[in-house]
């Protein structure tokens, strides 16, 4: 495989405006979510009292920069601003450039995992190869080494292995949990799911996420309903990207 260059994001920037932009906005809450996992972020974005007392607006204001940088590239004018936007917010002690790495690798796989998991097709090899591209760029505007591996795929093993090593228990990644599972989430479910909000929510984490958390795995009921909802809502989706085609 090419490695691709600057430049050449742009399938990935129509896989989450235009194709399938419900399971990249909750694939990219999730990758934030998965940022909780690792002790040394967790202090840092609790220290900061945003996610604990507002976490809608701290989950708006980082999708809102990161679809601004997916969708207009990251030297655009509005792609710049959000670039320097995210250098004075982690220009801060503890952040090394090693848990930057992280970060913006779960802002990127992440999307692609929902959307494999649970969108009404896969993605593509040019989408994830436009992924690995945009990650390219991103850390080159904000002086951070290259993503390793050489693509997606290496990214990918490059997380597995620092989730290894970096995950964790941390008083301050289940508060953050707490606040994400019960008020952001909640608050986007229909009322009489809200109550379920947070069991819900930890249907859609992984095992070593759910340990570093400290989260139950959710009873068996409940993994139930979610996956049903999700296989239901993606047959929707196949269907009528079918219908589509054909007309």
């Amino acid at each position: 495989m090419t490695v691709p260059t600057r430049g050449t994001h742009r399938a990935f920037a129509r896989l989450v405006l235009e194709t399938m932009p419900e399971e990249s906005r909750v694939g990219l809450t999730l990758g934030f979510v998965r940022t909780f996992g690792v002790p040394e972020i967790a202090r840092v974005l609790h220290g900061t009292g945003r996610m604990t007392n507002e976490p809608r607006l701290r989950a708006k204001a980082t999708g809102v920069a990161m679809f601004a940088l997916i969708g207009q590239g990251v030297d655009s004018p509005e792609g710049r601003r959000h670039v320097e936007g995210l250098r004075r917010v982690h220009d801060r002690p503890g952040i090394t450039p090693e848990l930057m790495r992280y970060v913006l690798s779960c802002f990127t796989v992440c999307p692609l995992r929902f959307v494999d998991a649970h969108g009404h097709r896969t993605a593509t090899e040019e989408e994830r190869d436009a992924a690995y591209a945009f990650q390219l760029s991103l850390s080159d505007a904000l002086g951070l080494p290259p993503p390793p591996g050489g693509g997606l795929a290496g990214v990918e093993s490059w997380m597995r292995d620092y989730e290894s090593r970096a995950f964790a228990p941390s008083e301050e990644g289940r508060a953050l949990w707490a606040a994400t599972s019960n008020g952001l989430l909640a608050a986007r479910l229909p009322a009489p799911l809200a109550a379920l909000a947070p069991a819900v929510a930890a249907s859609l984490l992984d095992q070593p996420l759910r340990t570093a958390l400290e989260v139950r795995r959710p009873p068996a009921p409940v993994r139930a309903l979610v996956t049903c909802a999700l296989r239901a809502r993606a047959r929707s989706r196949r269907r009528a990207s079918a219908g589509g085609a054909a007309a």
